[in-house]
């Protein structure tokens, strides 16, 4: 399977995606300042998300060091134990510097709880942009008659922060605006990277990025997705 340039960027209204999904457990308080967060971000355009993605073959055979285009992982995680791992996956989304920059000038005039249920609602927004992102990915990957399993973000257990200029670099994250710091963190705040294996009849993935997770036990994201 040849090397794809970056999928065309796709953007869609995140906020529009999760505003009327109100979180179970509010206090007429928080409820107050999230319909109050939800309004900011509407009248001052706050709610876009951006994504970008490419599946890449792999330079050579699967190993513990994967090489995919011109770059090299190491990810033994990775490798399935049936199936034949052929391609890495590469995405990114974000929605955006303003709504960080927002809640900071929020913060600076002291509208402590409105800046706090605007930082929520980005977050909800983000994981709401992960997901389509998967769900994207995973459409193509399917359309060409491949599987797609295993996740792994730079930073997580199985793949090594300094990571994080490659995935962005395949993914193409440079056309909606996301770098790496010199920390390697992801600029804008609000932004997320992952790599996905693509191949043919690869198995479940049994393991999870959050394995090792000290957070895992109480994590909201964990729990849903072993619910699911």
């Amino acid at each position: 399977m040849p090397a794809d340039a970056p999928a065309a960027p796709r953007a869609f209204d995140a906020l529009k995606a999760i505003a009327s999904s109100e979180p179970a457990g509010l206090t007429p308080a928080r409820r107050r300042f999230r319909d109050e967060a939800v309004a900011l971000a509407r009248a001052e355009g706050l709610g876009r998300a951006h994504m970008t993605y490419a599946i890449v073959a792999l330079d050579a055979p699967a190993a513990d060091i994967l090489c995919a285009g011109g770059e090299s992982f190491h990810a033994p995680r990775m490798l399935p134990e049936t199936g034949e791992l052929t391609a890495l996956a590469f995405g990114v989304c974000t929605i955006g510097p303003a709504l960080v920059a927002k809640v900071r000038a929020l913060f600076a005039e002291r509208k402590m709880s409105l800046a706090l249920a605007l930082d929520t609602l980005g977050n909800q927004m983000l994981l709401e942009a992960s997901r389509r992102l998967q769900d994207r990915i995973l459409a193509n990957v399917t359309k060409r008659g491949l599987t797609m399993a295993g996740e792994l973000r730079a930073g997580d257990p199985g793949l090594a922060l300094e990571a994080q200029p490659a995935v962005l670099r395949l993914a193409g994250a440079d056309r909606i605006g996301v770098a790496a710091t010199s920390s390697l963190a992801l600029e804008p705040a609000k932004s997320a990277s992952v790599m996905f294996g693509v191949g043919r009849d690869l198995p479940v993935a049994l393991w999870s990025r959050c394995d090792d997770c000290r957070s895992r036990k109480t994590c909201a994201i964990a729990l849903r997705a072993a619910a699911a």
